[in-house]
């Protein structure tokens, strides 16, 4: 088993708010966002990424206020996504803070080389992450989609992704829509088929729901691993309840 360095939780922001979602669908309100941030500090977490899920889609730019009070609140590494879409927006949101810039709708546009090329050039590329959403269709091909789930784009997505690291970004957020919220474990044998064909470290995102599909997914090529249930869920009701272990503590 590789290494893990991070095992870090994800908020998925609505209107403010922490949701989380089934396969993208049927979010169910989880708290304040601030304050779940305070309990993962509290925890320990290693890092933690926060993804605004209306922003781009409503062509708005992010709440720049209450990213700042949530760093306010925060002493661990953040990684943001949502409403990024060229580099001014990305300076203010690295002026806050931010250690990371996940960058998702904007990666589809045909200029987004140019954005990449000047985000890397003033902050490095170790600060981009090209957040990438994979689902299969009915015949087991599996394709990029947008994030409301409406447009299934024709790109071979090895391809794709090393045209992203070529042009600048540093780590890749591999999101599995079919996965997302079930905690059934990952897909594993697509993580081995990414890890082995980039050259940045991997990050998988979707399906977690024990210790052992953690170190699976580490098994199989994921360099970290990011969950969002597996934080916020506890017991055979989904009762909303946040936690936290660090990866020694699950050997």
């Amino acid at each position: 088993m590789k290494k893990l360095n991070r095992l870090i939780p994800v908020l998925l922001l609505k209107n403010d708010l922490v949701y989380k979602t089934i396969k993208f669908k049927n979010p169910k309100y989880i708290g304040d966002p601030i304050n779940t941030v305070k309990i993962f500090n509290e925890k320990g977490a290693d890092e933690i990424i926060i993804l605004d899920t209306l922003v781009s889609r409503n062509k708005k730019e992010p709440n720049y206020n209450l990213l700042k009070n949530i760093l306010s609140e925060c002493f661990m590494p953040v990684c943001y996504g949502g409403g990024i879409s060229n580099i001014d927006i990305s300076k203010k949101i690295f002026d806050l803070g931010v250690e990371k810039i996940s960058i998702k709708t904007a990666l589809l546009n045909n200029n987004y080389k140019n954005i990449i090329n000047d985000i890397a050039k003033i902050y490095g590329s170790q600060a981009i992450v090209a957040c990438i959403d994979i689902k299969k269709n009915f015949f087991g091909k599996y394709f990029i989609i947008s994030n409301d789930l409406k447009i299934k784009y024709k790109l071979d997505i090895i391809n794709f992704i090393n045209s992203l690291i070529d042009t600048g970004v540093g780590e890749i957020l591999l999101q599995f829509v079919d996965n997302d919220g079930v905690m059934n474990g990952q897909d594993l044998n697509f993580i081995r088929y990414i890890s082995e064909s980039i050259s940045v470290p991997l990050v998988s995102l979707g399906g977690i729901g024990s210790n052992d599909n953690i170190k699976m997914s580490i098994n199989y090529g994921a360099d970290a691993v990011a969950a969002g249930s597996f934080f916020v869920f506890n017991g055979p009701h989904n009762a909303v309840l946040i936690s936290y272990k660090n990866i020694l503590d699950m050997e």
